[in-house]
């Protein structure tokens, strides 16, 4: 990857962070920690991996992906709108009445969202389910679907995935959002998922470990992914929740908390600041 790719990605995920926080804000509710540690991801997956067209969400033959962590909608709708799939300006209707951006996703209101999520735990198997049909079809797309850390305590993942291995469904790939905080806390006192990465080789996935915030090392790992047969792919990446924002940066109370307005401009400068940063490299 090269430095002027990085830039760009850098640039985009400051914005995408900032939709994050303007959304929230708006709505005086929803989730911004979980939405800003996973703001890199969905960075590099809408504006670098996936295959998609904005002007066409509709399109059959495009990669397919699924918020499992459906509460971190603010991210996803971040990204879609700058993106182009609408206008960033309906980013403040963020869980308004009549507003196609509503606290979960919905995929018969919102252009680009491919799944209704929210139910966690659930989102993993509509994925496989969607790998599993593209090959029937004969279809070579991918399809990528991101957890929570505190999701996969939920049992539902584990057969989802062994559904997936079963298959062989290496045109899926399972991102985990490893940030260490769910909404009652630290997830090793809630209910320790660790060791994830020995636990996913078990269940037969090709596992790929990064930091979250290292776009060249997605570049890497998803080469690696596409290039892996046979089986999916996870990619555990270790995040800070609520990253970019300093107080909300490690906080779990941060989980589902909107900021006041004097919260709002306190991150909206630490962001713009960051965002001057990344456009004078």
């Amino acid at each position: 990857m090269t430095d002027i790719e990085k830039k760009e990605l850098g640039i985009l995920a400051c914005k995408v962070r900032m939709g994050i926080v303007t959304a929230t804000h708006a709505a005086k509710s929803g989730h911004p920690g979980g939405s800003l540690s996973a703001a890199d991801m969905f960075t590099y997956l809408y504006f670098k991996e996936m295959n998609v067209d904005p002007a066409n969400p509709a399109w059959a033959d495009r990669d397919r992906f699924v918020l499992s962590k459906g509460h971190t909608a603010p991210g996803l709708y971040s990204v879609l709108a700058l993106r182009g799939f609408f206008p960033a300006e309906e980013l403040e209707t963020l869980r308004h009445i009549g507003s196609r951006l509503q606290g979960h996703p919905n995929m018969n209101e919102t252009p680009g969202v491919d799944m209704s999520t929210g139910s966690l735990g659930q989102g993993v198997s509509c994925a496989a389910g969607m790998a599993l049909a593209a090959r029937y079809q004969g279809k070579s797309l991918r399809v990528y679907t991101l957890l929570g850390d505190g999701e996969i305590q939920e049992g539902q993942v584990w057969e989802a995935l062994m559904f997936a291995h079963q298959h062989k469904l290496d045109n899926l790939c399972v991102i985990i959002d490893n940030n260490g905080l769910q909404i009652d806390g630290r997830i090793e006192d809630v209910m320790s998922p660790y060791p994830i990465v020995d636990k996913l080789r078990a269940f037969g996935l090709f596992v790929e470990e990064i930091d979250g915030s290292d776009f060249a090392g997605m570049e890497a790992a998803f080469a690696r992914a596409r290039e892996n047969k046979g089986a999916p792919t996870a990619i555990v990446m270790k995040t800070t929740k609520g990253r970019g924002v300093s107080f909300m940066e490690g906080k779990a109370g941060w989980h589902g908390k909107a900021p006041n307005d004097e919260e709002y401009a306190i991150a909206m400068n630490e962001l713009n600041a960051a965002l001057a940063e990344w456009e004078a490299k």
